[in-house]
């Protein structure tokens, strides 16, 4: 990489007293940002410390040395040395008058968007995130000197606080053939945005700073026009957009959508859901976490509709090396067992293929009298399927005993999305939960809402899945029928639960209630058939408490009053 810093002329304006301390410094390649308060010491900072350059405080005399050597303080308070990259911001006191600055050395740096010099090339919209000092203006600079130089197209830089391609009427070499237009004031940069494309004809505008609803606005006009956006915006990551509600039409705005009952039982959320709005404006999104590894969005569209369904989306790292060389890695989400599976092609493997799974004309699986019409058959298997009889086990399942077994999938309809992960996780069991019925194998219902779907019913019938339904929503029957379907349990047998299925937080007090259910129960009430009353708790630990009682398919019920209320556990 090429950097051209013209440091020579920023330490020009500084007084005397600091440009000497600066001149023999060390570190004056590295150099960040000159600080100057008035009444305190002037300091330089570098990327890994800031340190003090005297110990003599700065005087009004000192602030006015460096105000006369630099340009004219816009409506944003910043101004420049003319034909250089470097910024002078200013703080004033309540009256106006200027009782601080910062020297921000600006670099053109040649090179540095060779991490994304593929992306460019597309023709795309680019959104430039990262926290301040990450490089973003940089990049923006030598974007557009690579449009406009190497690949010849008409490139206009908005340049509001001109610092893209320096302060004065004549801009910065580092931005090549690109012209510039400035803004008067910054509150007008929207306008100048909407003029660059009415009145010059570009093919690629490049903006810094998109911060304001009127500026988000325009970005969305000009990228309908079919031009090229490049820019800045305030914040560091997509999610950050996406909470903004002046920027976020920027990743295609997000409205509130009310789902039907049937679709939110299929998604097994709330009704109300959160959906993009529109298409992105910017196409492209790129993450700079540092100044040499960013995080690169190919598709925003997908990340936003990712991140507002609650996952994780993936990602592509980019970093170069001291020698140059740059490195692409793609990074998947954390993917827990329950993920859906982002394919539609057929498994080779899985349980239907291994002969687990019985097809859903197998009458063996029912103890019913010889059904003729597939219909009734269906019907039949429906009424009986939380009575249904083990299929004969020609095989047991081992987990981890062959590699070859593939998890079972299943669609799940109208169950306790949470209940069905956490059982999974917990219980360690080969399944998937699948939004598509075409990747199913297996389908888990809710009795109460399977009956009134004849559509869901008549899929299944179709793709012969084996159907299984539930009484309700709790965490024993769902965990019975997982066990049923991977034919690990005996109905006839309650089994000692892991208790951290049916705690919520997984915190102590929920813990230590639950073990004292389980204790009481496994102890007392199943060995001696006594009743046994439990210590008080809250109305939400009661609830797991009844869960789990629920699971050793024994009656409990809270008595007493508030805050004293506790559950006694009857035998069967």
């Amino acid at each position: 990489m090429e950097i051209t810093d013209d440091l020579a002329q920023l330490l020009k304006i500084l007084p005397p007293g600091i440009r000497s301390s600066l001149e023999n410094h060390s570190q004056l390649d590295q150099l960040i940002e000159v600080v100057m308060d008035l009444g305190r010491y002037p300091e330089a900072r570098f990327p890994e410390l800031a340190q003090y350059l005297g110990e003599t405080p700065i005087s009004r005399e000192d602030l006015n040395y460096s105000i006369e050597r630099v340009g004219l303080f816009s409506g944003d308070n910043r101004a420049g040395i003319e034909r250089t990259l470097h910024r002078i911001s200013a703080m004033r006191n309540r009256q106006g008058d200027i009782i601080g600055l910062t020297c921000r050395v600006g670099r053109a740096v040649y090179g540095t968007i060779a991490m994304i010099r593929d992306l460019v090339e597309t023709g795309k919209s680019i959104l430039m995130l990262g926290r301040p000092g990450v490089g973003k203006t940089t990049a923006l600079r030598e974007i557009a000197r690579v449009l406009a130089d190497d690949l010849q197209k008409r490139v206009v830089i908005i340049d509001t606080s001109n610092e893209i391609a320096g302060d004065g009427d004549i801009p910065h070499p580092a931005i090549g053939r690109a012209r510039r237009m400035q803004v008067a004031r910054p509150e007008l940069q929207h306008q100048v945005m909407i003029e660059a494309v009415e009145n010059h004809m570009p093919e690629v505008i490049v903006i810094d700073e998109i911060g304001t609803e009127l500026e988000a606005l325009a970005a969305r006009t000009i990228a309908e026009r079919g031009v090229q956006l490049v820019g800045t915006a305030h914040g560091n990551q997509i999610a950050n957009l996406i909470k903004n509600p002046t920027l976020s039409d920027l990743v295609g705005g997000i409205q509130a959508v009310t789902l039907g009952d049937e679709e939110a039982r299929r998604r097994a959320s709330q009704k109300t859901v959160l959906e993009r709005k529109a298409p992105p404006t910017f196409e492209i999104a790129v993450e700079m976490q540092e100044r040499y590894r960013w995080i690169v969005h190919e598709s925003v569209a997908d990340t936003v509709d990712s991140l507002l369904r609650g996952r994780q989306p993936g990602w592509q790292v980019r970093s170069v090396n001291e020698a140059g060389k740059v490195t692409v890695t793609h990074e998947l989400p954390p993917t827990p067992i329950s993920a859906v599976p982002q394919t539609t092609s057929k498994r080779n493997g899985g349980w239907r293929a291994s002969g687990r799974m019985t097809p859903l004309q197998a009458q063996n699986q029912i103890s019913t009298p010889e059904i003729t019409s597939p219909s009734d058959a269906f019907g039949q298997m429906l009424e009986n399927s939380w009575q249904q009889a083990e299929p004969p086990k020609d095989k047991d399942w081992n987990p981890g005993s062959n590699d070859e077994d593939a998890p079972l999938h299943i669609y799940a309809y109208g169950i306790s999305r949470h209940h069905l992960e956490q059982i999974s996780e917990v219980l360690n069991l080969p399944v998937v939960f699948t939004k598509d019925m075409e990747d199913a194998e297996i389908v888990l219902a809710l009795r109460s809402h399977l009956k009134n779907h004849s559509k869901l019913r008549q899929i299944a019938k179709a793709r012969q899945l084996a159907v299984y339904t539930v009484k309700d929503s709790s965490v024993s029957q769902i965990t019975r029928a997982l066990r049923r379907m991977l034919r690990l349990d005996d109905p006839n047998i309650p089994e000692a639960e892991d208790i951290r299925l049916f705690t919520q937080n997984g915190e102590d007090d929920e813990i230590e209630a639950l073990e004292e259910a389980r204790l009481a129960v496994e102890q007392i009430v199943i060995p001696k058939g006594q009743p046994v009353e439990l210590l008080p708790r809250s109305p939400q630990i009661r609830k797991m408490q009844h869960q789990l009682v629920e699971h050793y398919r024994l009656k409990s019920s809270s008595f007493g009053d508030e805050p004293n209320r506790r559950l006694r556990i009857y035998p069967a």
